[in-house]
Protein backbone atom coordinates (compact mmCIF):
# COMPACT_ATOMS: atom_id res chain seq x y z
CA UNK A 1 0.00 0.00 0.00
CA UNK A 2 0.93 3.24 -0.32
CA UNK A 3 0.95 6.42 2.24
CA UNK A 4 0.35 9.86 0.96
CA UNK A 5 3.72 10.95 2.89
CA UNK A 6 5.86 9.10 0.53
CA UNK A 7 4.39 10.64 -2.64
CA UNK A 8 2.84 13.81 -1.93
CA UNK A 9 5.86 15.36 -3.39
CA UNK A 10 7.19 13.15 -6.31
CA UNK A 11 5.81 14.60 -8.82
CA UNK A 12 6.85 17.24 -10.99
CA UNK A 13 3.67 18.09 -12.52
CA UNK A 14 1.48 17.86 -9.81
CA UNK A 15 0.50 19.48 -6.58
CA UNK A 16 -1.22 17.29 -4.04
CA UNK A 17 -3.37 18.34 -0.90
CA UNK A 18 -5.14 16.32 1.79
CA UNK A 19 -7.68 17.23 4.05
CA UNK A 20 -10.09 14.65 6.00
CA UNK A 21 -9.51 11.61 2.97
CA UNK A 22 -9.90 14.20 0.16
CA UNK A 23 -6.93 14.49 -2.06
CA UNK A 24 -6.71 17.42 -4.79
CA UNK A 25 -4.61 16.39 -7.42
CA UNK A 26 -3.61 19.81 -9.17
CA UNK A 27 -2.24 19.38 -12.63
CA UNK A 28 0.43 22.26 -13.29
CA UNK A 29 3.70 22.91 -14.95
CA UNK A 30 6.35 24.66 -13.22
CA UNK A 31 3.64 26.16 -11.31
CA UNK A 32 1.79 27.49 -14.09
CA UNK A 33 -1.10 26.26 -16.55
CA UNK A 34 -0.37 22.07 -17.65
CA UNK A 35 0.93 21.87 -20.95
CA UNK A 36 0.86 17.82 -22.21
CA UNK A 37 4.34 16.30 -22.75
CA UNK A 38 6.20 13.27 -22.46
CA UNK A 39 6.90 14.17 -18.59
CA UNK A 40 3.19 14.12 -17.83
CA UNK A 41 2.98 10.97 -19.90
CA UNK A 42 5.24 9.27 -17.39
CA UNK A 43 4.37 10.45 -14.44
CA UNK A 44 0.84 10.69 -14.33
CA UNK A 45 0.19 6.57 -14.64
CA UNK A 46 2.24 5.89 -11.90
CA UNK A 47 0.53 9.05 -9.73
CA UNK A 48 -2.64 7.20 -10.57
CA UNK A 49 -1.29 4.08 -9.86
CA UNK A 50 -0.30 4.86 -5.81
CA UNK A 51 -3.09 7.09 -4.89
CA UNK A 52 -4.88 4.19 -5.86
CA UNK A 53 -3.07 2.15 -3.47
CA UNK A 54 -3.41 4.55 -0.71
CA UNK A 55 -6.27 3.67 1.46
CA UNK A 56 -6.19 6.96 3.61
CA UNK A 57 -7.81 8.35 0.09
CA UNK A 58 -11.71 8.31 0.47
CA UNK A 59 -12.24 11.08 -2.68
CA UNK A 60 -10.24 11.82 -5.47
CA UNK A 61 -10.66 15.96 -6.89
CA UNK A 62 -8.76 16.03 -10.25
CA UNK A 63 -7.96 20.14 -11.40
CA UNK A 64 -5.86 22.15 -13.49
CA UNK A 65 -4.40 25.44 -12.68
CA UNK A 66 -4.88 29.36 -13.63
CA UNK A 67 -7.37 29.82 -16.75
CA UNK A 68 -6.23 26.38 -18.28
CA UNK A 69 -7.13 22.60 -17.63
CA UNK A 70 -4.73 20.96 -19.97
CA UNK A 71 -2.53 22.02 -23.43
CA UNK A 72 -1.53 23.28 -25.71
CA UNK A 73 -3.66 23.35 -28.20
CA UNK A 74 -2.17 21.56 -31.28
CA UNK A 75 -1.60 23.42 -34.18
CA UNK A 76 -2.85 20.95 -36.98
CA UNK A 77 -0.44 19.22 -38.83
CA UNK A 78 2.33 19.98 -36.26
CA UNK A 79 2.85 17.13 -33.75
CA UNK A 80 6.05 16.15 -33.12
CA UNK A 81 5.98 12.66 -34.17
CA UNK A 82 3.79 12.15 -37.28
CA UNK A 83 6.50 11.35 -40.07
CA UNK A 84 8.36 8.41 -37.89
CA UNK A 85 8.85 7.05 -34.65
CA UNK A 86 10.78 4.14 -33.93
CA UNK A 87 9.62 0.80 -32.18
CA UNK A 88 11.48 1.66 -29.06
CA UNK A 89 10.54 5.32 -28.53
CA UNK A 90 6.57 3.94 -29.61
CA UNK A 91 6.97 1.38 -27.06
CA UNK A 92 7.07 3.19 -24.27
CA UNK A 93 3.87 5.34 -25.40
CA UNK A 94 2.29 2.41 -25.77
CA UNK A 95 3.07 1.20 -22.37
CA UNK A 96 2.53 4.61 -20.31
CA UNK A 97 -1.04 5.31 -22.52
CA UNK A 98 -2.06 1.75 -21.45
CA UNK A 99 -1.44 2.44 -17.94
CA UNK A 100 -2.16 5.78 -17.78
CA UNK A 101 -6.18 5.13 -18.28
CA UNK A 102 -5.98 1.56 -16.25
CA UNK A 103 -4.65 3.12 -13.32
CA UNK A 104 -7.14 5.93 -12.73
CA UNK A 105 -10.28 3.73 -13.57
CA UNK A 106 -8.63 1.01 -10.73
CA UNK A 107 -8.37 4.11 -8.07
CA UNK A 108 -11.21 2.42 -6.03
CA UNK A 109 -13.14 5.77 -4.59
CA UNK A 110 -14.91 8.97 -6.03
CA UNK A 111 -13.31 11.22 -8.42
CA UNK A 112 -14.52 14.69 -9.47
CA UNK A 113 -13.28 16.73 -11.86
CA UNK A 114 -13.20 20.86 -11.17
CA UNK A 115 -12.29 21.44 -14.80
CA UNK A 116 -11.49 24.70 -14.81
CA UNK A 117 -10.62 26.13 -17.96
CA UNK A 118 -10.05 24.27 -21.28
CA UNK A 119 -8.94 20.73 -21.97
CA UNK A 120 -7.09 20.60 -25.33
CA UNK A 121 -5.63 17.60 -24.34
CA UNK A 122 -6.51 14.43 -22.93
CA UNK A 123 -10.02 15.51 -22.47
CA UNK A 124 -10.80 11.52 -21.51
CA UNK A 125 -8.74 11.93 -18.20
CA UNK A 126 -11.38 14.38 -16.65
CA UNK A 127 -14.47 12.89 -18.33
CA UNK A 128 -13.55 9.81 -16.49
CA UNK A 129 -14.79 10.95 -13.77
CA UNK A 130 -17.70 9.99 -11.19
CA UNK A 131 -18.51 13.49 -11.25
CA UNK A 132 -17.51 16.28 -13.68
CA UNK A 133 -18.08 20.20 -13.32
CA UNK A 134 -16.46 22.75 -15.11
CA UNK A 135 -15.55 26.80 -15.34
CA UNK A 136 -17.72 28.46 -18.28
CA UNK A 137 -14.57 29.28 -20.03
CA UNK A 138 -13.88 25.49 -20.22
CA UNK A 139 -13.83 23.74 -23.75
CA UNK A 140 -13.37 20.26 -25.00
CA UNK A 141 -11.30 19.11 -28.29
CA UNK A 142 -9.34 16.33 -29.12
CA UNK A 143 -6.63 18.77 -31.08
CA UNK A 144 -3.48 16.36 -30.51
CA UNK A 145 -5.12 13.41 -32.96
CA UNK A 146 -6.51 13.62 -36.15
CA UNK A 147 -6.37 17.01 -36.82
CA UNK A 148 -2.65 16.91 -36.05
CA UNK A 149 -2.13 13.89 -37.94
CA UNK A 150 -2.57 10.96 -34.96
CA UNK A 151 -4.88 8.39 -34.72
CA UNK A 152 -7.50 9.19 -31.97
CA UNK A 153 -6.34 5.26 -30.70
CA UNK A 154 -5.27 6.21 -26.87
CA UNK A 155 -8.51 6.42 -25.00
CA UNK A 156 -10.31 9.10 -27.01
CA UNK A 157 -11.79 6.83 -29.09
CA UNK A 158 -13.25 4.80 -26.55
CA UNK A 159 -14.40 7.23 -24.41
CA UNK A 160 -15.80 10.00 -26.76
CA UNK A 161 -17.82 7.45 -28.23
CA UNK A 162 -19.49 6.02 -25.11
CA UNK A 163 -20.68 9.75 -23.81
CA UNK A 164 -21.09 11.38 -26.92
CA UNK A 165 -22.95 8.39 -28.57
CA UNK A 166 -21.37 6.72 -31.56
CA UNK A 167 -21.57 9.06 -34.52
CA UNK A 168 -21.24 12.53 -32.72
CA UNK A 169 -18.13 10.97 -30.94
CA UNK A 170 -16.77 9.97 -34.16
CA UNK A 171 -17.78 13.51 -35.58
CA UNK A 172 -15.72 15.05 -32.57
CA UNK A 173 -12.68 12.97 -32.92
CA UNK A 174 -12.83 13.41 -37.24
CA UNK A 175 -13.44 16.75 -37.48
CA UNK A 176 -11.92 18.53 -34.25
CA UNK A 177 -14.83 19.70 -32.99
CA UNK A 178 -14.79 22.16 -30.07
CA UNK A 179 -17.47 21.84 -27.58
CA UNK A 180 -18.17 24.96 -25.20
CA UNK A 181 -18.63 24.40 -21.57
CA UNK A 182 -22.86 24.85 -22.17
CA UNK A 183 -22.68 22.25 -24.97
CA UNK A 184 -20.67 20.00 -23.02
CA UNK A 185 -23.29 20.04 -20.43
CA UNK A 186 -25.81 20.15 -22.92
CA UNK A 187 -24.46 16.70 -24.10
CA UNK A 188 -24.02 15.32 -21.00
CA UNK A 189 -20.04 15.44 -20.87
CA UNK A 190 -20.61 17.57 -17.21
CA UNK A 191 -23.07 18.29 -14.84
CA UNK A 192 -22.74 21.80 -13.34
CA UNK A 193 -21.25 24.60 -14.95
CA UNK A 194 -19.72 27.25 -12.87
CA UNK A 195 -17.67 30.63 -12.61
CA UNK A 196 -14.24 29.89 -12.69
CA UNK A 197 -13.47 31.22 -9.19
CA UNK A 198 -16.37 27.98 -7.64
CA UNK A 199 -15.53 25.32 -9.48
CA UNK A 200 -13.04 24.55 -6.93
CA UNK A 201 -14.52 25.00 -3.77
CA UNK A 202 -17.92 23.28 -5.23
CA UNK A 203 -15.84 20.12 -6.03
CA UNK A 204 -14.71 20.71 -2.12
CA UNK A 205 -18.14 20.30 -1.49
CA UNK A 206 -19.30 18.02 -3.31
CA UNK A 207 -16.64 15.81 -1.98
CA UNK A 208 -17.56 16.93 1.93
CA UNK A 209 -20.59 15.45 1.37
CA UNK A 210 -19.21 12.40 -0.17
CA UNK A 211 -16.80 11.80 2.83
CA UNK A 212 -19.82 11.44 5.53
CA UNK A 213 -20.55 8.11 3.70
CA UNK A 214 -19.17 4.56 4.55
CA UNK A 215 -15.98 3.96 3.05
CA UNK A 216 -17.07 0.56 1.76
CA UNK A 217 -20.24 2.45 0.22
CA UNK A 218 -17.89 4.65 -1.59
CA UNK A 219 -15.47 2.23 -2.45
CA UNK A 220 -17.72 -0.33 -4.10
CA UNK A 221 -19.96 2.32 -5.98
CA UNK A 222 -16.81 3.67 -7.75
CA UNK A 223 -16.38 -0.10 -8.49
CA UNK A 224 -19.54 -0.86 -9.58
CA UNK A 225 -19.10 2.52 -11.87
CA UNK A 226 -16.27 1.86 -13.44
CA UNK A 227 -16.12 -2.12 -14.58
CA UNK A 228 -17.88 -1.20 -17.55
CA UNK A 229 -15.00 1.34 -18.29
CA UNK A 230 -12.32 -0.90 -17.43
CA UNK A 231 -13.51 -3.55 -19.49
CA UNK A 232 -13.70 -1.68 -22.68
CA UNK A 233 -10.16 -0.31 -21.54
CA UNK A 234 -9.02 -3.89 -21.48
CA UNK A 235 -10.23 -4.63 -24.83
CA UNK A 236 -9.45 -1.65 -26.82
CA UNK A 237 -6.85 0.18 -25.90
CA UNK A 238 -3.98 -1.65 -26.70
CA UNK A 239 -5.57 -1.67 -29.73
CA UNK A 240 -5.97 2.36 -30.45
CA UNK A 241 -2.66 2.70 -29.60
CA UNK A 242 -1.20 0.07 -31.79
CA UNK A 243 -2.87 1.46 -34.66
CA UNK A 244 -1.87 5.04 -33.57
CA UNK A 245 2.11 3.92 -33.77
CA UNK A 246 1.26 1.91 -36.65
CA UNK A 247 0.12 4.96 -38.95
CA UNK A 248 3.52 6.83 -37.91
CA UNK A 249 5.43 4.49 -40.10
CA UNK A 250 3.84 6.05 -42.80
CA UNK A 251 5.98 8.27 -45.31
CA UNK A 252 4.75 11.70 -46.12
CA UNK A 253 3.06 11.29 -49.84
CA UNK A 254 2.69 7.14 -49.37
CA UNK A 255 -0.76 6.26 -50.23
Amino acid sequence: MSKFEDYANKYACIAMRRENGILEMRFHTNGGAFQWGLGPHAELPDAFNEVGRDRENRVVILTGTGDLYSGPRATPGASAIAGGITATAFDRVHWEGRALLMNLLNIEVPVIAAINGPAWRHGEIPLLSDVCIASETAAFQDSAHFPNGLVPGDGMHIVMPILLGMNRGRYFLLTGQTLSAAEAKDMGLVSEVLPQDQVLPRAWALAEELTKRPTLLLRYTRLMFTEHLRKRMQDLLGYGLAMEGLALMEKPGET
